[in-house]
């Protein structure tokens, strides 16, 4: 690896010289910072993190905060990762990934230093405890989520209260009036994880609208934890007709246990999801559902970030609308025993 040392041999000048050329603290003649810059090019040296902050306040790395935390789907969180990166690079940004649970410590390692110049934060929490440093922190943030008060902060996420509803909207108009929710682990909800409880309250609000009786069920995403949940709704609901299901883990083992149980798709209990589209489209019966919005996320966040450090003003919140899918795992509720409808 070049140093700083061989680019000063090579120029003929003391590092310090190099140094000065690098910061712009000092004043260096023209023909000087003309022949340490011939000697940068022709050695192919790199400043590091902190000498590029020291050059002119930027380093051109984003953090990104996506703590690795229990009852996380991680192949979401890395198809959002991956546009956040490809996006970033097209902006001339590399990004510096964070997955410790480290909490507002991480925020203070990144503002208390020059290994980047603004933070994309993850996984965020209804009373996330990073919120008040980053209201503070000089450097620009922006939220993949959305906290109980979003004020002073800048939040993209999908409109899960909207997503949420638009499920349940679908399945009462095909006359669905019992509905059971699969949820995220317990432990995405023991967290106040946001997305999670605001899909809840969405589902919640619009079942009390459509006058649909509902249970939620969180669970983890193993066959064993799906089929006790499921055999246990069939068992307080017998007459239950659709599930809901928000956890990608959760999907072929839930469509399994049916099977097994002997209920058709969408003949027996319609299923619907807030999924991304790869999840849905290619289970074992293709699954109507709201689609998360994985890749458009990424890329908003990075030009929303972007825009901040070249001095725009946007911070606020954008949640993108639901769209929903509808595929082969939706229909009319079943006839109830004894109401004289027959299913075709």
């Amino acid at each position: 690896m070049v140093t700083l040392a061989d680019v000063a041999r090579h120029a003929g000048v003391s590092a310090s010289t190099v140094s000065y050329v690098l910061s712009g603290k000092r004043s260096i003649s023209a023909a000087t910072r003309e022949r340490i810059q011939d000697s940068i090019d022709a050695l192919g040296y790199r400043p590091h993190a902190g000498a590029r902050a020291l050059a002119g306040g930027r380093t051109s790395i984003l953090a990104l905060m996506m703590p690795l935390r229990t009852g996380l789907y991680v192949p979401v969180m890395m198809e959002i990762a991956m546009a956040i990166t490809t996006t970033a690079r097209a902006h001339g940004h590399d990004v510096l990934l964070l997955t410790g649970e480290e909490g507002p410590e991480a925020v203070r390692r990144v503002e208390g230093s020059a290994i980047a110049d603004g933070m994309i934060v993850m996984d965020v929490e209804l009373d996330d405890p990073r919120l008040p440093l980053l209201r503070e922190a000089e450097r620009p943030s922006v939220l993949i989520g959305l906290p109980a008060d979003p004020a002073g902060l800048d939040c993209v996420d999908l409109d899960f209260a909207a997503a949420g509803a638009r499920c349940v909207d679908h399945l009462a108009g095909l006359g669905h009036r019992r509905l059971a929710v699969l949820g995220e682990p317990p432990a995405v909800y023991a967290r106040g994880t946001g997305y999670a409880e605001r899909t809840l309250a969405g589902v919640r609000a619009a079942a009390e609208a459509h006058g649909v009786e509902l249970l939620h069920r969180p669970v983890d995403g193993t066959y064993a934890a799906v089929s006790a949940a499921v055999t246990r709704i069939f068992e307080e609901r017998p007459g239950t007709t659709a599930l809901l299901v928000q956890n990608e883990a959760a999907v072929e083992p839930l469509l399994a246990v049916l099977r097994h149980q002997g209920r058709a798709v969408p003949e027996d209990v319609s299923v619907v999801a807030v999924c991304p589209d790869q999840v849905a489209a290619h289970a074992s019966v293709p699954l109507t559902a709201v689609t998360v919005p994985a890749q458009d996320l990424g890329r908003i966040a990075v030009e929303r970030l972007v825009a901040r450090l070249g001095g725009a003003a946007v911070p606020g919140t954008e949640l993108l609308p639901p769209r929903l899918t509808v595929r082969a795992s939706t229909g009319p509720a079943p006839a109830a025993p004894g109401d004289g409808r027959g299913r075709d």
